[in-house]
């Protein structure tokens, strides 16, 4: 598996659990305001990291972490992933997987055999502002992950990351259309701080009367709706 990053130690990633954070190279979405453009291409400024040197921090830490979250990128693009978390899963840690939800045949197997323990899925924008965010336009993968998830019995969460300049008040209403019932949806404010594209860096977030708005729309169709203002 293409391993570019290894955070050893986070309490904010995995809620209620302290986990490690393994980072895997290469995303098949262009969001402009993506906050880890290195880890977009599937090829490496720098030297990637030996799986077999993030099992032998994992096998150190026993019973100190708790975790391990796996993110990118889009973890659902390597090959080796299930056998990478079944490896992770044997060492005894809990293991939380995010998603762009483009891979929805490998998030079924994930759960068929009990490999995750927590979803995070990146809700971009409203199915039909997808192209325009992120380059995609398969929508039947992105619907089906969202429907795996919801009906899996894994402990999941939806996200947008939203900044004024894609995002709109009716793009929450059909957000919340399509992912009506779920348990839970965070809004996470954009940050200009390192993007895609370095336009996005003059671009600011949302007021916090703005992302409470969002929140106050969002909160008719899901059941915990809550913003992560810096993360």
């Amino acid at each position: 598996m293409k391993i570019a990053g290894l955070v050893k130690n986070s309490l904010i990633d995995y809620p209620g659990k302290i986990t490690a954070i393994v980072f895997t190279q290469g995303c098949n979405f262009r969001c402009p305001y993506c906050h880890n453009p290195d880890l977009v291409d599937l090829k490496h400024k720098n030297p990637l990291i030996p799986e077999s040197e993030v099992f032998g921090f994992l096998n150190k830490r026993k019973g100190l972490l708790e975790a391990v979250t796996i993110t990118g990128g889009e973890p659902t693009l390597q090959k080796d992933l299930l056998k990478f978390i079944s490896k992770v899963k044997n060492l005894g840690y809990f293991v939380k997987l995010d998603t762009n939800g483009t891979n929805p045949d490998v998030l079924i197997k994930a759960i068929d055999k009990n490999l995750v323990d927590y979803i995070a899925m990146d809700i971009k924008h409203s199915l039909g502002g997808y192209a325009l965010v992120t380059g995609y336009y398969e929508l039947k993968s992105i619907k089906k992950s969202i429907e795996t998830i919801m009906g899996s019995g894994v402990e999941y969460e939806f996200r947008t990351t939203v900044l004024p300049r894609l995002h709109k008040k009716e793009d929450f209403e059909k957000i919340g259309e399509e992912i009506r019932g779920a348990n839970k949806y965070f809004i996470q404010n954009f940050r200009p701080d390192s993007t895609l594209n370095k336009n996005y860096q003059k671009e600011t977030g949302f007021t916090l009367s703005e992302l409470k708005d969002i929140k106050k729309a969002m909160e008719k169709y899901v059941k915990n709706c809550s913003i992560r203002e810096n993360i």
